[in-house]
Parts: C-alpha cells; sequence; structure tokens
C-alpha cells in the first residue's frame, strides 16, 4: 500500500516550516515571481526554481546575479543577461509548468567538482516507520542536477559524505540526517495522516550544514 499522495512541494515545505527547529534546515522558499526572484537573486546570488508538480529535476533552473550579470543554467546550457528584465523574459520561455518556487541556492560539497545530494527513503510497515534506503547521488559531468535518471550515479551515503566532506564527518552526519528524518517524519505524518512512503531530498553545504530541498510521497 503505497499511502497518500501529495504532489504539490509547497504544502509539504509549509508544514515542515511549522517546527522551528526543521526550518533551520530549509532553504528560503518562495512562490516564483519578478518581484521574489530579483530580491532573492540580490540576496543570495544563487537560486534554484523548480516546478511545484514534478521529480527527476525536470524543468529544474539554476539561476545566478554576480557582478551585473544575469544568467541561467538549464541542463547544461548556460544563458547570460545584462539586466534582469531579458533574463526573466527568457526564463519564462524555458519554464516548462505554470506555477514554480524559488528556492535559497546552496553550493553543495562536491566530489571531483561534481556536486552530490542525498536521498533518504522511509516507509511505514506494520505500524512502524523503517528506512529503506540512504544514498548519495552524484551529478554527472557538467550538470548541476544529481537525478539518477539525469545520468547521476549513485554512491551509499557514507561513501559520499566520506568524499564529500572528510571520513570523520561521515558517522555524525549520517545520524544527524536521520534525527531530522525522525523530526520531519512526525511533522509530516500529524499534518498529512495517511501518508505510507517519503523520499527526503538533502543537501550539505561546503561547511557541512544539512539542507533539505524536498519531500517526496512517491519516492523513486
Amino acid at each position: 500500500m503505497a499511502g497518500r499522495q501529495l504532489a504539490n512541494k509547497w504544502l509539504k515545505t509549509e508544514a515542515l516550516l511549522s517546527n522551528a527547529d526543521v526550518a533551520a534546515h530549509i532553504p528560503q522558499t518562495r512562490l516564483y515571481s519578478a518581484d521574489s526572484l530579483r530580491s532573492m537573486l540580490h540576496q543570495f546570488g544563487m537560486v534554484v526554481i523548480k516546478p511545484l508538480r514534478g521529480g527527476g529535476g525536470y524543468g529544474v533552473i539554476k539561476v545566478t546575479y554576480a557582478g551585473g550579470v544575469y544568467g541561467y543554467t538549464y541542463m547544461s546550457r548556460r544563458h547570460n543577461f545584462g539586466s534582469f528584465e531579458a533574463m526573466f523574459r527568457s526564463l519564462n520561455r524555458v519554464k516548462v509548468g505554470r506555477r514554480y518556487m524559488i528556492q535559497q541556492g546552496i553550493h553543495l560539497a562536491r566530489i571531483s567538482g561534481r556536486p552530490i545530494d542525498y536521498r533518504v527513503k522511509v516507509v511505514k510497515e506494520n505500524g512502524a516507520w523503517v528506512y529503506r534506503s540512504m544514498v548519495g547521488r552524484l551529478a554527472r559531468p557538467g550538470l548541476f542536477v544529481t537525478n539518477l535518471c539525469k545520468g547521476g550515479t549513485m554512491l551509499s551515503a557514507r561513501e559520499g559524505l566520506g568524499r564529500s566532506l572528510s571520513r570523520r564527518a561521515s558517522g555524525r552526519k549520517r545520524r544527524e540526517m536521520r534525527s531530522l528524518t525522525n523530526t520531519c517524519v512526525q511533522i509530516l505524518e500529524s499534518r498529512f495522516p495517511g501518508i505510507g512512503q517519503l523520499g527526503f531530498d538533502y543537501g550539505v553545504d561546503r561547511s557541512g550544514k544539512i539542507w533539505i530541498f524536498e519531500v517526496n510521497t512517491r519516492p523513486q
């Protein structure tokens, strides 16, 4: 039994933001608009925009602002612009869905220059939540999305953390990820009764801080 499914990323983000400890691990997130995109770019220098529904890295675009130049990267192609308006017009032509969200960009720890993130999958069996997998997803060279269907490489979480941070940090970060997952499961199950499986997408930045990028109720 797969259990209840929630496609809308915004609803799940809102639920997790209700807990102060968890909220500290969620990148700043807003619904897509010109004003929000401009202000977040000026604040963070890099953001990621993604459709509210869908997975597999589909439609995800990285947007940057540095030295007066606006730009975005979709798949492996980068486009630069001299003004926000020109970039925004171009961006709206390549977006795939109608409703998007904007997420603060995180500079992920890397292995050989390739960003890595993590998927933690839990399922409810006989009334208890159990861990099915904790894996690292290493981006294909030249891409910023790590999804396996986009050519990413799967590693164990232990190996990914050990190679991108340090062997000593690996165990500590895995324990921290599990603790965060346990808290998030409690929040989501109380808010959305009937869910039966969850896939958490985590990022770990260069300083070792864990970030929650997304939660899926239909994890692949």
